[in-house]
């Protein structure tokens, strides 16, 4: 992933470290009003989820609020190519063009622009990127199939030392993870040092969808959390708060 690049391009300017937690606010909902204002700078953030409940959107949603506040994004996405995810983003009314030829948003995939996927790309390569060290916020969709499944204790560990290494130098990581495609114990040892642990949910109820985000832990918000945020996507319009469904 770190192959001919250009370092006097503006995509890999310099990182310069955050103090004081990076913003993701947008005027078109109310998500950082009611999940703490700003994402804690140093910091893992865990989302999980099973499969459809929603893990990726919310990455989008944040990843996009975070590059409208002039917050540097790296995206690795394991799910689509490069263009399938900026279509993605472009058919929620969420256009980042502009972001990635500026530098403030960097996407890399699994599977390249469109093409073929790379088999043995693993988490720790991902860690291991330049484009890492030139970022803010490091967003991993989903980190769950990039993890190796035979750790042990001194494995856990390890994996832990080189996320800490990224937080240490300003940066905040977030990880995108199914349980049922990771080892249960690393998994357990992700969510307890994690300073902020999104679950994502979903229930059928009268027919409809009903998706939640629910607030398990939020360390060093800079506002208001609310415990259960409910949520919706409408196409051209993107993410929406359902006001009714916050608790």
């Amino acid at each position: 992933m770190s192959d001919g690049i250009d370092t006097d391009d503006p995509m890999f300017a310099a990182h310069k470290p955050v103090e004081d937690g990076y913003p993701f606010v947008l005027e078109t909902d109310s998500l950082a009003d009611s999940m703490g204002s700003r994402l804690p700078n140093r910091s893992i953030y865990v989302v999980q989820g099973d499969v459809g409940s929603g893990k990726s959107l919310i990455s989008q949603r944040l990843s996009f609020g975070l590059a409208e506040n002039d917050v540097k994004v790296l995206v690795i996405t394991t799910e689509l190519t490069t263009r399938g995810w900026i279509e993605q983003m472009e058919s929620i009314g969420y256009g980042v063009t502009e972001f990635i030829r500026t530098g403030q948003l960097m996407v890399f995939s699994r599977f390249g622009t469109i093409a073929e996927a790379l088999p043995d790309v693993g988490i720790q390569q991902v860690l291991e990127s330049e484009a890492v060290s030139k970022a803010d916020i490091i967003i991993i969709d989903s980190a769950s199939s990039l993890m190796p499944d035979d750790l042990d204790d001194n494995g856990r560990f390890k994996m832990m030392q080189n996320l800490r290494r990224i937080t240490s130098e300003g940066r905040s990581v977030m990880l995108c993870v199914d349980e049922n495609e990771m080892d249960s114990k690393l998994l357990h040892t992700l969510r307890a040092s994690s300073e902020i642990v999104l679950d994502m949910k979903t229930a059928m109820i009268g027919g409809d969808i009903k998706r939640n985000i629910v607030v398990t832990r939020y360390l060093r918000a800079a506002g208001p959390v609310q415990s259960s945020i409910g949520w919706r996507v409408e196409p051209s319009m993107g993410f929406i708060v359902d006001i009714t469904a916050v608790s």
